[in-house]
């Protein structure tokens, strides 16, 4: 029978999920993360990154040493610039957890509008581009944040109604106006080196780095993450195809002509940059000069294959890039993420919860050997209750009453 007592009143509850068990909790906000992002990762990628873009400066150098110098650096420059503006449109929805795989098509479509009206005014050609991206990005971050679902799904799909609107030209429209990005092209590599280098030290920023990261699920992948990420991943997708239209605005004045194209090359080669500069898959985290040195060492390593007459197309390059790139997102993540804290307990194990209601009682367990108790003396051969007694004291009282 058990006893009726304030700590058996019914069965045992569950630990909410979350709660401080000694073990690293569940990220189910990015406000409880415990602790900063350990950046060692990040040196260190980083430095072999530069490492590799100065082998590739050398290999340039000793193959033509043309590209890196007069109109062929400042070819090279432009180049490098419209690849990082791609790169930098991904990399900050890729941090936002919500990746926008349209970015190739807009950059693509983008060229074909400024070279069929840049002959009609560069800004007016350009905003009115930049100003339907912008409209097109926040229907698409609509589209993502209401009905929470899938950014790269969402986005896939966006991509395909810019693909009809390219498909409608079968043949490459020549620029009509006569803008040249090659005269400003170092004045177009600081700005792009100012916006990749700031973003990353803002993104070091701990509450920075929380905020652009919110949308990024953390238990059930289809549960809302809150106003302030739907607002957050949406500014992402409208500064992203504004990024793309502009990034295809200096591919175009470059080339001179634009080729009707999917553009989806595009969008692997710039993910595949941003992968392989530090930023994770999974969103939050990334670093500062990733962006730069991985656009750079690309339009390289393009010049270079171009000077030696190899045929590399975007795909492969991309290919190549995503692939690196998922290996360096694992290293990013397993060292990137905070240390555990100092002298915290590892939890308590796990205990059955009570069954039944507050009368029942834990049975007691059997034992598994008893003790051997020790050897008893022999008793005598006599039983002093047995019956001889009696009769002995029996016939003892009838010899008295004589």
């Amino acid at each position: 029978m058990g006893y009726d007592e304030p700590d058996r009143g019914g069965p045992t509850e569950p630990a909410p999920v979350g709660a401080a068990t000694g073990a690293e909790p569940v990220l189910d906000e990015p406000d409880a993360e415990p602790g900063r992002d350990r950046f060692g990762v990040y040196i260190v990628w980083e430095t072999l990154l530069l490492l590799g873009f100065g082998a590739l400066v050398y290999l340039v150098w000793r193959e033509d040493p043309a590209v890196l110098r007069g109109s062929g650096l400042r070819d090279l420059i432009v180049d490098v610039v419209g690849l990082g503006l791609l790169a930098l449109a991904a990399g900050l929805t890729l941090r936002t957890a919500a990746v926008n795989l349209a970015i190739g098509p807009v950059a693509v479509a983008a060229g074909l509008h400024f070279a069929e009206q840049s002959d009609r005014g560069v800004l007016g050609a350009v905003g009115t581009a930049a100003a339907v991206a912008a409209v097109g990005g926040l229907l698409l971050g609509l589209v993502v944040v209401l009905l929470h679902v899938p950014g790269w799904v969402a986005s896939l799909g966006g991509a395909a109604g810019v693909i009809v609107y390219i498909e409608e030209r079968s043949a490459p429209v020549l620029v009509q106006g006569d803008y040249d990005p090659r005269g400003t092209a170092g004045q177009l590599f600081v700005g792009f080196a100012a916006i990749a280098v700031f973003g990353g030290l803002f993104g070091a920023v701990s509450p920075i780095r929380r905020l652009v990261g919110r949308f990024r699920p953390v238990a059930d992948p289809a549960r809302r993450r809150g106003a302030a990420a739907a607002v957050v991943a949406t500014v992402g997708y409208v500064c992203s195809t504004v990024l793309a239209t502009l990034a295809g605005v200096l591919i175009a004045s470059t080339d001179g002509a634009v080729t009707p194209a999917a553009g989806l090359d595009w969008t692997v080669l710039a993910i595949g940059a941003t992968l392989l500069a530090g930023t994770s898959a999974f969103g939050l985290r990334g670093g500062v000069f990733g962006t730069l040195l991985t656009a750079g060492a690309i339009g390289l390593f393009l010049a270079y294959a171009q000077a030696r007459g190899w045929t590399v197309s975007h795909w492969a390059v991309g290919g190549a890039a995503l692939a690196a790139g998922l290996v360096v997102t694992r290293l990013v993540e397993t060292h990137g993420r905070p240390a555990p804290a100092v002298g915290v307990l590892p939890p308590p194990p796990p205990t059955e919860p009570a069954t039944g209601g507050g009368w029942s009682v834990a049975q007691p367990q059997p034992v598994g050997d008893w003790p051997v108790l020790p050897t008893q003396p022999t008793a005598s051969g006599t039983d002093p209750w047995g019956t001889r007694r009696w009769e002995s004291s029996q016939r003892t009282w009838e010899a008295d009453d004589r």
